[in-house]
């Protein structure tokens, strides 16, 4: 249960810093504008005998242009609240790891110890194995002419081992 909450920390750790990157505004700008043109010029030449209207209709469009802004400082822009965030997340994230290495060392009771015990003990009884003697700590098994001890260490790791018949 504690990884899963220590996971699900860490995934809503990880939403609130790329929340925070998005409100910074590390986003690009694009900007894109058509201007259409039309001009229109008249023109009227008079010759001694002629008169000539010309009419020139010219229509100028312009390419759409994207300008892309981006800005480049030497000094950091960044909040000091996504600092604190980061550093907070970076914690998070060494304890979760050596929870995860260290396995929850700190041993555990002698009830539990006891009950695993027992329950490694129904296990092999299932496959045919009796109960020969028990301790708070370890059990005697036997099945016709093999003995075996199944026993229990503080972390609640069960082990097994063969002893010699007699």
């Amino acid at each position: 249960m504690a990884k899963l909450v220590g996971l699900v920390a860490l995934f809503a750790a990880g939403l609130l810093l790329a929340g925070g990157l998005a409100a910074i505004g590390m986003t690009d700008v694009t900007t894109t504008e058509t201007l259409p043109v039309t001009t229109t010029v008249e023109e009227t030449t008079t010759a001694p005998a002629t008169t000539v209207a010309t009419t020139v209709e010219q229509t100028t469009t312009l390419a759409p242009t994207t300008a892309t802004t981006t800005s480049s400082s030497s000094s950091s822009s960044t909040p000091t609240w996504v600092w604190v965030v980061l550093g907070i997340l970076a914690a998070g994230v060494i304890g979760l790891l050596v929870a995860l290495f260290t396995g929850g060392r700190g041993g555990i009771s002698g009830e539990e110890r006891q009950r695993r015990l027992d329950a490694a003990v129904a296990s092999w009884a299932t496959q045919g194995w009796a109960l020969e003697s028990q301790t708070p700590g370890s059990a005697i098994l036997r099945r016709g002419p093999d003995l075996m001890v199944v026993s229990i260490d503080d972390h609640g790791q069960i082990n097994t081992r063969p002893l010699a018949g007699s």
